[in-house]
């Protein structure tokens, strides 16, 4: 039998992609203004980070492909506990870096990481916090702050709040949002933080769930994924 790889680098890759809304733009002007030196070196910091994150969170590709179970075991708590480590260290001096100290794609670096931190929930909630403030000055992403926002109510044993985090019906290949609050209006609550319909979302991750898992379907007889329908 194949093995299931559930996607949740939804999370990750794919909903980092997908799930992040229209972000918005900071001048030159409101920079100044605000009296915050642009750190390159972080940026840059952060993107190689970011870069070694994906690969330890997907599965093995390329060369990697040839570890061992324990060699790949071992290279992904070495890189998790790491990044972990420089994670809080930047935290405890800057915050939550927002566009004005790293431009969006440092912040979104910086975010992407946090959202691995499942085993450290009390971390993502002060993360939380700072960046909730943030994204009130228009200094971060108000969908990457609603996918961190679902993440840390399931992992504190809530319910989330937008739909971001997903499981798959393997009977039917159909994603399904986990543990959600108020589901007749969370389309309202999405479009609120720049997120698109929670049934576009759901077909989306489903469809890269089958085309990863494939062949487990086909045995099944399964040769399509099951989606919603859409108003």
């Amino acid at each position: 039998m194949n093995k299931i790889y559930c996607i949740f680098l939804a999370s990750l890759s794919v909903v980092s992609c997908t799930e992040r809304g229209t972000s918005h733009k900071m001048s030159e002007e409101k920079r100044t203004e605000m009296g915050v030196v642009f750190n390159q070196d972080l940026a840059d910091e952060l993107k190689r980070m970011a870069e070694t994150d994906q690969i330890a969170a997907y599965i093995p590709q390329g060369e990697y492909k040839k570890m061992t179970s324990e060699e790949w075991s071992s290279f992904k708590d070495s890189v998790f506990t790491t990044h972990q480590i420089r994670l809080e260290q930047i935290f405890d001096k800057y915050g939550f870096p927002g566009y004005d100290l790293i431009g969006k794609e440092g912040s979104f670096n910086f975010w992407l990481m946090v959202q691995h931190s499942d085993h450290l929930p009390a971390f993502q909630q002060e993360v939380l916090v700072k960046m909730k403030a943030e994204v009130e000055k228009e200094n971060a992403t108000p969908s990457d702050y609603g996918l961190l926002v679902d993440r840390v109510k399931l992992n504190t044993g809530e319910k989330q709040v937008y739909g971001t985090q997903v499981a798959y019906n393997l009977e039917t290949c159909q994603a399904y949002p986990k543990n959600l609050a108020d589901s007749l209006n969370v389309n309202e609550r999405r479009k609120a933080i720049g997120l698109g319909s929670i049934e576009a979302y759901l077909n989306r991750m489903t469809e890269s769930h089958f085309k990863m898992n494939k062949s487990f379907y086909a045995e099944r007889g399964i040769n399509e994924p099951k989606l919603y329908e859409i108003d």
